[in-house]
């Protein structure tokens, strides 16, 4: 392969577009918020503004963010999250490996499936659900049938944790399925005429030759649910307020941009923490990642 220190020119004529899209729209606006959440509340006139913001007056927005109470609704978004990435991974990894192992001629069909909800804007989706759990909503109904119900299935944390798995349930199939279709099925073959039962084989065998694809879907699933804000809004209500939530209020409800962007970025730095974690343990699984 060409190296590209041989065609400077030609790199940065195809680099440009992309380079100055991601600092007009990316690293600009990101260190215009980073820079705004050492600010504050501009005092005009000698009372707190609504709109005008003082800069660089201190860490008080940091220190805010880690109060009790916040600390509180963090720590269950981080559960909320979690349970939910776990879901999905214990979901997905049957249903990649199904696809997998299915005849050639149908993967293609399958993995539509899997990326299909995509074509579906969130919000619809969102709403779908509501007319699927709601107290008249299609579950309730069917329960109805047998004697059961209605149930309250809707504004808790079950219908925010349902609803992030469904939404972000692709994100945890395709990584997987890129890590088990390179798989050498020879090792499984191997463990087997070896003696070794299909959970043996399964778990010490299988699990650790795709552990670079459930790192990848962990983190492409666990980082959006733990900032996600329409699905616990909507299906959540007041009951099941996430950290995205307390985000979005901020941006616009209670207009104070630096707390909110202060927020923010203890959760990217979550996001960077949680990425070094994926490319560790991608250095240690050589020859094996996604």
């Amino acid at each position: 392969m060409d190296n590209w220190k041989d065609y400077k020119k030609v790199f940065w004529i195809l680099a440009a577009p992309g380079t100055f899209w991601l600092l007009l729209f990316f690293v600009i606006p990101l260190a215009f918020l980073f820079i705004m959440s050492f600010g504050g509340k501009a005092i005009v006139n000698g009372e707190v503004s609504i709109t005008d913001y003082a800069y660089f007056t201190g860490f008080e927005n940091y220190l805010r963010s880690v109060e009790p109470l916040y600390l509180q609704i963090m720590w269950k978004s981080i559960w909320i999250s979690a349970l939910a990435t776990i879901l999905c991974l214990v979901t997905a990894y049957p249903i990649a490996f199904g696809i997998c192992f299915a005849p050639a001629r149908w993967k293609p069909i399958l993995l539509l499936l899997v990326v299909l909800p995509f074509w579906i804007n969130l919000l619809i989706r969102t709403y779908a659900l509501i007319a699927v759990f709601r107290t008249q909503g299609y579950v309730n109904l069917t329960l109805s049938v047998v004697g059961l119900g209605p149930y309250e299935m809707l504004y808790n944390d079950f219908a925010v944790i349902f609803g992030l798995v469904y939404v972000y349930m692709p994100f945890m199939v395709l990584p997987l399925y890129a890590t088990i279709e390179r798989l050498d099925k020879s090792f499984l073959e191997a463990s087997l005429d070896l003696g070794a039962t299909q959970f043996t084989t399964f778990k010490n065998v299988t699990i650790p030759l795709t552990m670079p694809g459930i790192i990848t879907g962990v983190i492409l699933v666990f980082i959006p649910c733990l900032g996600s804000f329409l699905t616990p809004a909507l299906l959540g209500g007041a009951n099941a307020i996430m950290i995205g939530n307390v985000i979005e209020r901020q941006f616009k409800a209670a207009n104070d941009w630096p707390f909110g962007a202060a927020i923010s970025f203890m959760l990217m730095f979550a996001t960077f923490a949680a990425l070094m974690i994926r490319a560790f343990v991608a250095k240690r699984s050589a020859g094996v990642d996604v």
